[in-house]
């Protein structure tokens, strides 16, 4: 596509470059180019460090034949174990390189570089290094032509000097909601939450959201939703037993990309976790928005039958229609169904803003700031009747004090149990009783209060 140009003068660089940087690849522009030396290559090896399940420890794998067709000459790979602390045995590299086919006036620089990749490797904490090709070049000098690095996301934070923004495997500059979706992972490890912008033009394209739940799943899932004859705007998994907060957080995310035609959620049929959690974060995702694309979501898994309930019964009166499915309504079923809410629907969602009942935004009632949200009780509308109904749905987490709810663990522990608060407010509001309200903007979308304390 032109990404790729071989020049011999400064001239051509100049013209290619000016070229490149005026491009779009994939909804993302070309902001950089990068400028290689052309070399006179004699010889290719190829070199891989990985962390072997197997060995419980590094171990680099070299073909003095280069990469090409390495697949068929496993037996030719030579395997080097690599030893936390002392780097690659000498005596094996050394046995390694006597057996290959490289002259012998090659071997200390080779054995030099090999010992450089293993260090490399272990001083950045890579996961995998590979090195396809290290060259020998025809004035014998060794050179990693090229050179792939993967860094332990769980180490990134010890490197800033690699200059990591988010410890994701991109092909593309991390964009803005991707920031904001790394950040409200790293905020909250109860489960999994992964978002990936994915390459959709809106003008020739039906373009979707996409929320998964489980990889395998979710790869079903949006080959289902793409044979259905739609684009995914993004990839999203939220699995491992996220919190209800999390999953909010993570649809207000994937609703804030302009064009999308239907929000299309679908994941394993046999999750372990309980459905309804998702269930919760999901309805009060869609509610703050008020919803106006169609929605299909699969549930799957344990205690799918209440979530489902759940999601529709909440969402009855949005807009947008939102339908639930379960474990034995298989992909293929649901994308069809969902092409059929999308023809009927007909609407396009451009940018939505996140509504928050007149009380809250007015300071009215009880609030409790609990960190990164707050509890919000409108305890003006809570007659006795509406009040025992907050503390029926609030999981043990209120009692009734003057005639309206109020904590009963301290500020500590309720920060702790925010999937019970919002599902404290999804029941009551199904119960037509609206007088509970978890405040939990999304930092990067939802402007963040900093006065704190107590209404």
């Amino acid at each position: 596509i032109g990404g790729v140009a071989l020049v011999e003068t400064p001239a051509e660089a100049r013209d290619a470059a000016e070229r490149m940087l005026g491009m779009t690849v994939g909804n993302f522009p070309v902001d950089a180019v990068l400028v290689e030396e052309k070399l006179d290559i004699a010889r290719e090896v190829f070199v891989s460090q990985t962390i072997s399940d197997a060995a419980r420890a590094p171990m680099m794998l070299v073909s003095f034949e280069g990469g090409t067709g390495i697949e068929d000459r496993a037996d030719e790979v030579a395997k080097l174990a690599v030893d936390c602390e002392d780097g690659i045995d000498e005596a094996a590299l050394r046995a390694a390189l006597a057996a290959s086919s490289i002259e012998s006036a090659h071997h200390e620089g080779l054995a030099e570089a090999i010992h450089a990749i293993a260090r490399t490797a272990r001083e950045v904490e890579a996961r995998s290094l590979e090195v396809n090709p290290l060259v020998i070049t025809g004035d014998g000098r060794v050179m990693a032509a090229d050179c792939r690095v993967t860094i332990d996301d769980y180490a990134v934070f010890r490197h800033p000097e690699l200059g990591i923004e988010i410890a994701r495997e991109l092909d593309h500059p991390p964009t803005e909601l991707e920031r904001i979706a790394y950040d409200v992972e790293n905020a909250d490890h109860r489960g999994t939450f992964y978002f990936a912008r994915l390459p959709h033009d809106l003008q020739t394209q039906r373009v979707v959201a996409f929320h998964g739940a489980g990889g395998g799943g979710s790869m079903m899932s949006m080959d289902a939703i793409v044979d259905a004859g739609f684009t995914p705007a993004n990839f999203c998994d939220t699995s491992g037993n996220p919190s209800s907060a999390k999953v909010y957080a993570a649809a207000r995310i994937i609703l804030s990309q302009p064009g999308i035609v239907g929000y299309f959620g679908s994941g394993s049929g046999v999750a372990s976790q309980e459905q309804f959690w998702s269930a919760y974060g999901l309805a009060k995702a869609f509610l703050e928005v008020d919803l106006a694309i169609p929605a299909l979501i699969r549930l799957g898994g344990n205690a799918e039958d209440r979530a489902v309930e759940i999601l529709e019964h909440a969402c009855r009166h949005l807009p947008g229609r939102v339908e639930g499915r379960k474990k034995d309504d298989p992909p293929a079923a649901c994308a069809q169904r969902f092409a059929a809410l999308v023809d009927e629907a007909d609407a396009v969602l451009d940018g939505v803003a996140r509504r928050v009942p007149g009380y809250v935004s007015e300071r009215r009632g009880a609030r409790y700031e609990l960190g990164a949200f707050a509890l919000c009780i409108d305890t003006d509308a809570c007659t006795p009747e509406t009040a025992a109904l907050v503390v029926e749905h609030s999981s043990g987490l209120l009692k009734l004090d003057g005639g309206w709810p109020v904590p009963v663990v301290d500020a500590d522990e309720l920060a702790k149990r925010d999937s019970e608060l919002i599902a404290c407010e999804i029941e009551c509001f199904r119960a037509g009783v609206p007088v509970v309200f978890v405040d939990l903007p999304v930092p990067g979308l939802d402007p963040v209060s900093t006065d704190g304390g107590e209404a």
